[in-house]
């Protein structure tokens, strides 16, 4: 059972995660009073995963495919809300209970995906290799959640 879950069961009210901004995003209060919402990062983006979230600001949609770190949302950005393509996106991934894996069916998809080799699948006796996710190495570039095949991949900023 999820903390979301948990919580809600027992009568406490979760937070939802803020939104993932694009590569080189502000803090999010400062992101949000930087943002003009002008949507030129969104045009730009050659991989099409920046889309007009709540409130009309960018957002980072990963089912849509996988960042670069090409910084064109960067450059294209007057505001200066996003500073600069730190090179990875500071997310955390989570495993779901729809992955595969879980449900004993072999399945490889996100660590194939992973250039970056944070995704490993130790194994275990008799049973399918659930991924495990190395926060450390991770880029946060989100290839391992646009290939899942049952979305059971989450991408949330770190808080």
């Amino acid at each position: 059972m999820d903390l979301g879950r948990r919580n809600l069961l027992r009568g406490r009210r979760t937070a939802a995660p803020p939104p993932l901004r694009p590569p080189g995003a502000l803090a999010e209060h400062r992101f949000i009073d930087a943002c003009t919402a002008c949507d030129r990062c969104i045009d730009e983006c050659p991989e099409r995963i920046l889309v007009r979230g709540s409130g009309g600001f960018p957002e980072v949609d990963f089912s849509r495919g996988e960042c670069t770190f090409c910084s064109a949302c960067v450059d294209a950005c007057d505001d200066q809300a996003l500073d600069s393509a730190a090179g990875r996106l500071d997310i955390a991934i989570q495993v779901g209970d729809g992955c595969l894996a879980m449900n004993q069916v072999v399945c490889l998809a996100c660590g194939d995906a992973c250039e970056a080799d944070a995704i490993s699948f130790p194994p275990r006796l008799g049973q399918a290799a659930i991924p495990r996710i190395d926060a450390a190495a991770c880029v946060g570039c989100g290839s391992c959640v646009a290939t899942c095949p049952r979305q059971a991949l989450e991408a949330t900023p770190r808080v």
